[in-house]
């Protein structure tokens, strides 16, 4: 079996073709929590249509764009930045911020950390725990938070283990935060996903706090990791002022605009995608939970974490056994408080998922 030190994102198709010699184009990558219905037709054909708006510049304020954004999510135009993705809008939140000292819910996505690091400030973790299913234990949570600290990321639902925290908790903190003046930066990448997801958006009470901002784009649930569109969400207008005065001009294409004021609005692929995701959930879970090879833990965005309680079989020999047939899996084995006993998957079309089962629940 081939060794490596480094995990695969799910963007590095080009370092597997060149490791196992697999073609990208024939891997199935459940490793990129990437919508599986791909590009809704309607965008496809709207932006062939709207080729000739790369002869212009967008608008500087991208206002119809923002509008779109603000119906689909139930918020004032004013409380919407656009950026460059989501990537771009959390760097540029952290360089605003500054904090010297960051609390980061773990296991999760790392870029939190790097740009804290970036920005010269240290993070600390708060570990989820196992033996709570990795839900957070918001009233053990709320004792660690203390006025040394001035940033608290939250992933949600997180990323790798697919569990949330609802609206009425998510409140809880906030208001504990207000009192130590700690800002808080939610980053809602999978709560389209959820079914749940009136329960778990933060976005209301954005209308209430003015020590959070939500972060979300269009790479996961509208299939376009390319288009590189993300947004923000916020009741502080001093940090709207300042993110705004911080940001290049024209980070958003005019392609990217067009895209944006179509896929908000594509109520039919938006219904499909929520459909399809819940029934094959579903469906994957249930089969997996029942399999005493594994512990499967109740997921909330398209991607589901496992365990694996075979002594004889460990998470990089599981993504070898999946690569060698051409779907890619991620080794979570890299992430703080996981080892390489746990894997995560998203969810495909019906087809290639009853192929990972069979892959998966093998002897």
């Amino acid at each position: 079996m081939i060794k490596h030190k480094d995990h695969f994102h799910g963007s590095d198709l080009e370092k597997i073709e060149e490791i196992y010699g697999i073609k990208k184009e024939e891997i199935v990558s459940f490793s990129a929590n990437v919508n599986p219905l791909g590009v809704s037709p309607l965008l496809r054909t709207t932006l062939a249509e709207k080729i000739d708006a790369i002869t212009s510049y967008p608008d500087r304020e991208y206002v119809s764009l923002r509008k779109c954004i603000a119906s689909y999510c139930g918020t004032d135009v004013e409380n919407v930045i656009v950026g460059n993705g989501s990537t771009e809008l959390i760097s540029l939140f952290i360089q605003i911020e500054h904090p010297k000292k960051a609390m980061v819910i773990g296991p999760t996505y790392s870029e939190y950390e790097r740009e804290i690091a970036l920005g010269g400030g240290t993070t600390l973790y708060y570990p989820l725990k196992e033996k709570d299913d990795f839900a957070l234990d918001v009233d053990d949570f709320l004792t660690h938070l203390n006025e040394s600290i001035d940033l608290l990321v939250i992933c949600n639902p997180n990323n790798p283990t697919s569990s949330c925290i609802k609206r009425k908790q998510m409140r809880q903190i906030l208001d504990a935060c207000k009192e130590h003046d700690i800002y808080v930066m939610v980053d809602e990448t999978y709560v389209e996903f959820a079914d749940n997801m009136d329960e778990i958006s933060a976005v209301p009470l954005t209308n209430y706090y003015n020590n959070i901002v939500i972060l979300r784009g269009t790479s996961k649930f509208f299939a376009a990791p390319g288009l590189r569109l993300g947004y923000a969400i916020t009741g502080n207008r001093d940090l709207i002022k300042s993110i705004n005065t911080r940001k290049n001009p024209w980070t958003i294409n005019s392609l990217a605009v067009v895209a944006g004021e179509t896929m908000f609005m594509d109520q039919d692929y938006i219904n499909k995608t929520r459909k399809l995701i819940s029934s094959e959930r579903d469906r994957m879970y249930d089969a997996l939970s029942k399999n005493p090879d594994f512990k499967v833990y109740k997921p909330n965005g398209n991607f589901i974490l496992v365990r694996i309680l075979r002594d004889d079989l460990t998470s990089s020999e599981l993504f070898d056994r999946a690569i060698r047939e051409k779907m890619m899996i991620r080794d979570c084995s890299t992430f703080p408080f996981l080892d390489n006993k746990y894997i995560r998957f998203c969810i495909m079309n019906p087809e290639d998922n009853d192929r990972l089962l069979e892959c998966l629940t093998r002897k």
